[in-house]
């Protein structure tokens, strides 16, 4: 029996390969073709590199061998491509590959070698087992990881599903290219799939498709519309959908800079952005996030009230400041925005040393204000200040308020924590913003996922049991290591101290969103829509996710995207949607009226039918909430961002497309 040495469990990528036909050579025959593929995987760049690195496992197995990688999906797949290449070279080996990405176990076997055994070796072998020779398969997830980078969408092509032992299903998906692959169907998978009996049922199915894509698409585009017309419209939420205004409900707007010197706006929104934050560790209260309050800049007349009903508060808190020299004077406000009531002010004239004194005693005077209960801990939290270096607070301050070059906050954060290396908060930014970068793919490298640890272990080390430190150990792992679960577990940490952080909620919609967890991704992300109202980017960027798959259906068949074009995208041109939204244009009523009654017409056409057989009980859901955006228009009033988040997974799961 292998005995365990340091037992863990790691996500591991691992490529699976089989010489095709081997056990038909004879035996020197064998032994030839396993040395020559030794060789020429040996000689791979991607194999060299994660083998100097010490992040890959071999395991000979039978007529092919493992490799088990430790970093990142594309190395399994980068190595797989790269050994097809240098195989032309040597026809007389056949191969067929199989990539997935899975937990595995270390062991050490009774000779003492590295072994591994988990899940993750396990399906890798079963998607290799419905290969042909020359394919190179890999499981949904890895593709879907893999879809993150532009440049390998190209060579994925959805092949459906397979099933495991126990009656589990996955997703698999045929990467091919000009020089690389097997663009053939695998046998396996044709044997499975009936054929139609007719021409006339080959029509039926293409059509029954077609309108599916096509209602799909346009569900999700009536869903975007509302999201637009939520960011141009200024008017009320319908009463349907809007819950009644909480007491203890407060946004902190943007102060005003009156500091003679322009440059320092970046400090006055710093010294709202920390009032902001105190607040927001508060349990008792709802606090709307940064993003969505720095929309409403000063220096424009504003109509609290107006305001309040587009964030859902019941109070606001103005103020200015003005740095002058080493002095510094506050000025806070607090109104209660559904009568335009002044509350509370104070005007704080200081040294500027005292600053995050000032801050403190705002957000304690607010709280007792909204009759907030706090605990020791969140009192202890509001009361600490987050530097005491004022030069380290600018460049930090700087840093959140640059919006365009990520590198240049990188740079920023980078000089605050080396003025103050106890400067916990800037090194929470800095591991989120190296793991942004690596994220996105801009500098996707070992160097800058090291980076991104190297600030997360500084955090850790100052305050080890702070929600911050749990949210930017959540986000590192989803972001650098696919560790879904184990990034819910630190999300779940972080939200106990960070009740109001929109953060945590939108990050836990998007793995459960990629866990096939739709009810509660959905919660979630309408939780972080609640927190984070005017945020239009990221939660359009969320219905983007959930709705992308339908993007490669439309690019896999040319009769899918015709239909598509002349039911859906031609309508809205001719109605003045695109124009609209490329000049900043309110949407015309029009296209939000055309758009629903689209969906109306199209989604119970396809009731009965769907892509994988059998129409879910989430029809009716999609199409109440239809009706729902229908009559809220009619009656001009708003929709919500929770429901087209609702409208959209309903009628997402209704097609059996997730």
């Amino acid at each position: 029996m292998p005995v365990k040495s340091d037992p863990h469990l790691a996500i591991a990528h691992v490529l699976f390969i089989d010489v095709v036909g081997y056990s038909k050579l004879l035996v020197n025959e064998q032994r030839e073709i396993v040395e020559r593929l030794n060789q020429v995987v040996r000689k791979t760049p991607q194999f060299r590199k994660s083998d100097a690195a010490g992040k890959l496992i071999r395991i000979p197995v039978g007529d092919g061998m493992a490799l088990v990688f430790f970093q990142t999906p594309e190395e399994p797949v980068q190595c797989a491509m790269e050994i097809a290449r240098a195989l032309k070279n040597h026809p007389q080996i056949r191969l067929r590959m199989g990539v997935h990405s899975g937990p595995v176990d270390q062991l050490k076997d009774v000779n003492k070698r590295v072994n591994v055994a988990g899940v993750g070796i396990n399906v890798a072998q079963r998607v290799m087992s419905f290969a042909d020779a020359g394919h190179i398969l890999l499981s949904k997830r890895v593709a879907e990881d893999l879809a993150q980078d532009r440049h390998w969408h190209p060579l994925l092509h959805d092949l459906g599903e397979i099933e495991l032992k126990h009656g589990d299903k996955i997703g698999i998906v045929n990467l091919y290219g000009e020089d690389v692959g097997n663009a053939q169907s695998p046998e396996r998978l044709k044997q499975r799939r009936p054929a139609p009996t007719s021409a006339r049922d080959v029509v039926t199915i293409f059509r029954a498709k077609s309108s599916l894509i096509a209602a799909a698409v346009l569900l999700a585009a009536a869903a975007g519309i509302g999201v637009w017309k939520f960011q141009q419209s200024q008017r009320n939420k319908s009463t349907s959908t809007l819950a009644a205004t909480p007491e203890k409900s407060i946004a902190v707007l943007p102060f005003e800079n009156l500091s003679r010197d322009p440059d320092n706006a970046f400090f006055t929104d710093g010294v709202q952005d920390e009032i902001l934050s105190d607040l927001a560790r508060i349990a008792d209260l709802k606090v709307i996030s940064r993003t969505s309050v720095m929309q409403y800049k000063s220096g424009i007349a504003r109509n609290l009230r107006e305001i309040g009903q587009q964030l859902g508060v019941a109070h606001v808190l103005e103020g200015s400041v003005q740095r002058s020299a080493n002095r510094v004077r506050v000025n806070a406000q607090l109104v209660d925005a559904r009568t335009d009531r002044h509350l509370w002010g104070q005007t704080y004239d200081r040294d500027l040393a005292d600053v995050f004194a000032i801050q403190s005693e705002i957000a304690k005077t607010i709280a007792d204000q909204l009759q907030a209960k706090l605990s020791p801990s969140e009192k202890n939290a509001v009361e600490r200040p987050p530097t005491t270096d004022i030069s380290a607070f600018d460049l930090y301050a700087r840093a959140k308020s640059e919006k365009a070059d990520d590198f240049k906050v990188v740079d920023l954060l980078t000089q605050a924590v080396a003025r103050d290396p106890s400067f916990f908060d800037a090194y929470c930014q800095l591991a989120y913003a190296h793991g942004w970068l690596y994220f996105l793919g801009v500098d996707h490298t070992s160097a800058r996922l090291a980076l991104a640890e190297a600030a997360l272990q500084a955090a850790s080390r100052l305050r080890p049991n702070a929600g911050e430190t749990h949210l930017a150990r959540g986000q590192n792992l989803y972001w650098g290591y696919r560790d879904y679960d184990g990034a819910l577990a630190e999300l779940g940490v972080a939200r106990q101290s960070l009740p109001n952080d929109a953060r945590i909620f939108r990050l836990a919609g998007y793995i459960q969103r990629r866990q096939g967890r739709w009810e509660e991704s959905t919660r979630n992300l309408a939780r972080a829509a609640e927190l984070d109202p005017r945020d239009l980017i990221r939660c359009s960027l969320a219905l983007q996710r959930i709705t992308g798959g339908v993007g490669a259906m439309l690019n896999q068949n040319r009769g899918w995207r015709v239909y598509w074009r002349s039911n859906l995208t031609m309508p809205l041109r001719k109605c003045g949607l695109r124009g609209s939204i490329l000049l900043g244009k309110p949407i015309p009523d029009r296209c939000i009226k055309q758009s629903i009654q689209f969906g109306l017409q199209i989604l119970p056409r396809c009731r009965g039918i769907s892509l994988n057989g059998g129409f879910t009980a989430h029809w009716p859901n999609a199409m109440a909430l239809l009706q729902r955006m229908r009559l809220s228009h009619y009656a001009r009033m708003q929709s919500s961002l929770t429901t087209t988040f609702l409208l959209i997974v309903h009628s997402w799961k209704a097609l059996s497309l997730v």
